[in-house]
This record gives structure tokens, sequence and C-alpha cells, in this order.
């Protein structure tokens, strides 16, 4: 079976390299434009494209699908080269441009996206990040066949991963990749056979995963401190969240809840009610406590707490604001 195949990041590197090994003819790669990352804001090629290159497989970059968008010959150009190169099928998994109606009625089989949860919850673009912000006690891959809709296409297969109470988006994003790799190559082997059959997704559970935002990741300390450790694990590696500690933006990698004696219910949000290598970090929140630990001050590393109060001075009352 020949598979086009569009991704970007490393989520969809791992499923075109199992559908490499796995004997696929991928005759053709979409992959976003090269990006400005690092300190110097060089070029990089995603994830995607490095991999394809390695295996020579042809890459094409478009910045459009949309022939009555804002590139229209660009488009064009890409809608051409599909028609043009044999194939059976299209793949997308974290592909960032939208498919038009356009497009999905190229591949003579369809386009089958690998998406991020468990559909119908977390329809949309950060659907790991949200389940575990969530609380969600499980999250899972689920294999669609795209149409128009957000994430709204029959469903094909699906299978759950539990979320460990110690899970991050980074953790939760290897396990579901090498989850969909392992997918992806089942359903093609089964669409070969004849034998994929399509669900309706239920109208029922419908929500959807709004794309992250680092407006999102400053830390407001009048929550539950169950809360606030669930959003660090959720952005925990992109964006990382915050606090403001004496006019320092202090990024906070890893937390968990705390009982800290009768200090909390004296105490205002965002108090802290320790800081030394006994007791650790611990700060107040709307309810009960959150234990800091592991931080980052500007300009610095990833520390553990007892490390990192080494080399800044948290004072026990103050407010992280």
């Amino acid at each position: 079976m020949r598979v086009i195949f569009a991704g970007t990041p490393e989520f969809a590197a791992t499923a075109l390299q199992a559908l490499h090994d796995a004997g696929f003819e991928i005759p053709l790669v979409l992959t976003q434009p090269d990006r400005p990352a690092g300190r110097g804001l060089q070029l990089h090629a995603s994830a995607v494209k490095q991999f394809a290159l390695q295996k020579g497989i042809q890459v094409a970059q478009p910045i459009s699908l949309r022939l009555d968008g804002k590139y229209p010959e660009v488009a064009q150009d890409a809608h051409q080269l599909l028609q043009a190169t044999p194939h059976d099928v299209m793949v997308v998994a974290a592909y960032g441009l939208i498919l038009p109606l356009s497009v999905l009625s190229i591949p003579p089989l369809g386009c089958l996206n690998i998406h991020g949860s468990l559909l119908p919850r977390w329809r949309g673009a950060a659907p790991i990040h949200r389940a575990i912000e969530a609380g969600d006690r499980e999250t899972g891959i689920t294999i669609m066949q795209m149409e128009q809709g957000l994430d709204t296409g029959p469903m094909l297969l699906s299978q759950s991963v539990t979320i460990a109470e110690t899970d991050t988006t980074g953790s939760l994003h290897d396990k579901l990749a090498q989850l969909g790799g392992e997918m992806i190559v089942e359903a093609l082997k089964r669409l070969e056979q004849g034998k994929l059959e399509a669900t309706i997704q239920p109208e029922t559970g419908v929500n959807y995963a709004a794309k992250i935002s680092k407006s999102e990741a400053a830390l407001d300390f009048t929550l539950p401190a169950d809360v606030l450790a669930r959003k660090i694990r959720a952005f925990n590696p992109f964006p990382g969240t915050h606090a403001i500690y004496a006019d320092n933006s202090i990024k906070i990698w890893h937390a968990r809840p705390v009982e800290f004696d009768n200090k909390t219910t004296k105490s205002l949000p965002g108090q802290i009610l320790a800081a030394n290598s006994t007791q650790g970090i611990v700060v107040s929140c709307g309810q009960g406590a959150l234990e800091l630990i592991e931080l980052q001050k500007p300009g610095g590393k990833r520390l553990a707490a007892a490390d990192f109060l080494q080399g800044f001075n948290l004072i026990e009352g103050d407010l992280f604001s």
C-alpha cells in the first residue's frame, strides 16, 4: 500500500517511522515549513522532515493547502503534486495545516488521522495537555477517517492508556506516539484486507482541547493545590508554568499537593509556608498546599528544591504573585 504522510513534530515522526519500518511505500511526505528556533533563531526542519530526508523520501512544505486562501498558487501546486503522486491513502498526524475537502478527496482510500485522545473527548489541538489538566484517568489513541469537521470523522480504531499520577505531557506524549505508530500500521493492514470498520462518533461526551497559550502558564494560587499540580504536569515541557517572586519569573516544573499542619488555614494564597532543606518549598493555595519540587530561576537550570534554595533566597511568609 502506498501512503502519503502529513505531519510535523515528534509525535508524527514516530508514526512515520513505524510505517516505514513496517514496509509501507511512502512516496511523499508533507510537513510544515522550516521554523526559526533556538537562541540564534536558525531555521530548523521538523522532526518529520528530518526523518524523511534520512530515508530519501520526497518532502513538500506548502504554507497552505486552501485554494481559496491567502496563497492559492502555493495550494494549487500542492494539489497538483498530490494528484500526480501515485498513492492509495494519506495518513495525517499533528500536521498543523487544515486539510480542505479538495485535499481530503484526492486519496483513493481517503485520509486517516492519528489523534491523541479517545474521541469524541478532546477534539482539537491539545488533547494530551487538556486530558492531564482536567484530571482524566485515561486517554488514548483514535485512528479516524478524516472529514471536514474538526476531529468529527468516523472512528476506525481506538485504544486506551492509563494516565499515571506522575505523567507529564512529555511522558504521556511519548506513550501515545508509540501507540499511535503501532495502531496506524494495524489500521492500514486491516484496510488492505478490507477489514477496517468505521464507527460514527457518539454525540455525547464531545469537548474540545483548545490550543495551549503561553498566557495560561501563570499559576493562580487561589486555585486548589491539586488543580495546580495537574496544570504543572500538563504544561511540562511546554510552555512550562511560572510564578512571580520578587519580580523574578520562577518556572515551576514539578510539584505535588501536600498537607501542611494548620498553617494553610491562616495563610494567604501564594504565601510561602516553608523554604528550607528539611521541609522543602511549600506554598499555600486556595485549598491545601503545594510542594514545589523542581524549579528554575531566570537564566538558570532546572533544579531540585534543595539545590534551588542554595542559589535563590525564598523567605518564609513572603508571597508568590
